[in-house]
């Protein structure tokens, strides 16, 4: 069987949920106990429905100076659906975005949308598109949307996933080794023995959703992502 790239990070593979059971007991009924009659809550016919919440508005948060309470601000507005409000998403094809260094994510942001003179952004994403439109029109306000959100979403604690893939082993092996005989330099040179990146440089990758970061090698692999020169 062909071995996938996706071995190169596979210990930073998806957590395994576990649904727990909740038993509930039932108390037996005497049987000559007369039944007890609860009445239903009274209705106020008169009090009003309640407002659905008003859609966010990214000019609500430029007047806001660059910093964590807009960044979090817009998160709450525009991320929280993929990647939750904290960057901590559940979803294993988004990413996790909690505790990732500012540099790489203001780079990827701006490799996202378009640049002026451009005909297509760097790193082309179709639901990424989106998003950064919903971000400020202008230059210099997107900037300071992006720049805000990478410091909101680096002050958050990272929930991570842990190891759980086709051979972690191997992937550990790769990831700390590389592949002498194919040339594949070993991942830690660049991200760190620990997977924790280095700032400004390469992103973190430990506690990263194994399909994401299948998704992303394949990508890089195919030349399809192409935002990135190493």
């Amino acid at each position: 069987m062909k071995r996938s790239y996706a071995y190169l990070l596979a210990a930073a593979g998806i957590v395994a949920a576990i649904s727990g059971v909740a038993i509930a007991q039932q108390a037996a009924t005497p049987a000559d106990a007369a039944p007890v009659a609860v009445a239903a809550p009274a209705v106020d016919a008169a009090a009003p429905a309640a407002a659905p919440a008003a859609a966010f508005d990214i000019k609500s948060v430029e007047s806001m100076p660059v910093g964590i309470e807009r960044g979090k601000a817009i998160a709450a507005g525009v991320c929280a659906a993929c990647h939750m409000a904290d960057g901590n998403s559940v979803v294993p094809s988004q990413p996790k975005l909690a505790s990732q260094h500012p540099a790489y994510f203001e780079k990827q942001m701006m490799d996202f949308k378009v640049a002026e003179g451009a005909t297509v952004a760097a790193r082309e994403n179709a639901i990424m598109a989106g998003q950064v439109a919903l971000l400020s029109a202008d230059p210099k306000q997107y900037a300071n949307d992006v720049k805000s959100l990478a410091m909101w979403f680096a002050s958050q604690k990272l929930n991570p996933e842990t190891s759980k893939g086709v051979n972690p082993d191997l992937g550990l092996s790769i990831y700390r080794g590389g592949i002498v005989s194919k040339g594949v330099p070993a991942c830690a040179g660049c991200h760190s023995p620990t997977g924790a990146g280095i700032p400004s440089q390469y992103p973190r990758v430990s506690g990263q959703f194994s399909e994401y970061m299948e998704a992303q090698l394949k990508a890089f692999r195919e030349d399809q992502r192409k935002n990135s020169p190493a």
